[in-house]
């Protein structure tokens, strides 16, 4: 028989005879490593077998004697009843809600507050900020694009967070004013306001808008934008 086996793994696998008996003597030890633990298994399922029939016969003897593995009826109120109570008890949680700003209004907001606007830096800022006292304040809410920068949107964005009330502060004392005074108005360039003295001390003082319009180099338009700012 151990011949036969030497001969197969020769002529089989090329063994050597040196080989052929160094294999014969590890497969012992190989089937040996294999058949424990399939033997130990085979134990642990019996044992595990007869505990569980164990279980069986006692419980098949509880049950004879009155005890009930579960109540479903019970469990199903008792619970029930816990997910009533834990919603009665649970309570209701609310996100607080964002504080909101006061909305001043755009004559009263200095160029820190005007800030908040996106879009407005500390230039832009300053810029409206002289714009509005040196116009005088405003009428209309479109008299902030005459503001170098300006944009319609950055407009819309300033009034959403600023209200506007039309309203002017200081006028133009057209009849008093030299030429350097009359031209730090922002609608009235130095060119204009020489003439303006000039024709005021040939004709006299004005009496209204319109007596501007004598001076034939301006126009209907130019008076009209500067005409709610002129006191006479």
């Amino acid at each position: 028989m151990f011949k036969r086996i030497q001969f197969f793994l020769r002529s089989t696998f090329g063994f050597s005879n040196r080989e052929s008996r160094g294999f014969m003597l590890v497969l012992p030890a190989l089937l040996l490593l294999y058949l424990i633990p399939v033997g130990y298994q085979k134990i642990l399922d019996r044992n595990n077998e007869e505990g569980y029939q164990a279980y069986l016969l006692k419980a098949d003897s509880l049950v004879k004697a009155g005890w009930k593995p579960y109540q479903a009826a019970y469990s199903s109120d008792h619970n029930s009843a816990t997910r009533t109570d834990s919603t009665k008890k649970r309570p209701a949680y609310q996100a607080p809600k964002k504080p909101g700003l006061n909305k001043l209004s755009f004559a009263e907001a200095d160029s820190i507050v005007l800030q908040i606007v996106p879009g407005i830096g500390p230039t832009m800022a300053g810029r409206i900020v002289k714009f509005r006292e040196n116009i005088g304040g405003l009428h209309q809410k479109e008299q902030i694009l005459e503001v170098y920068g300006m944009t319609p949107e950055m407009m819309e964005k300033l009034f959403d967070q600023f209200e506007f009330e039309p309203g002017i502060f200081k006028k133009v004392k057209i009849n008093e004013w030299d030429a350097n005074t009359l031209a730090n108005h922002p609608y009235i360039n130095y060119g204009e306001a020489k003439v303006i003295v000039a024709y005021r001390t040939q004709h006299g003082k004005y009496e209204i808008p319109e007596d501007l319009l004598g001076i034939k180099i301006f126009t209907k338009e130019w008076v009209d934008r500067l005409s709610p700012y002129l006191e006479f």
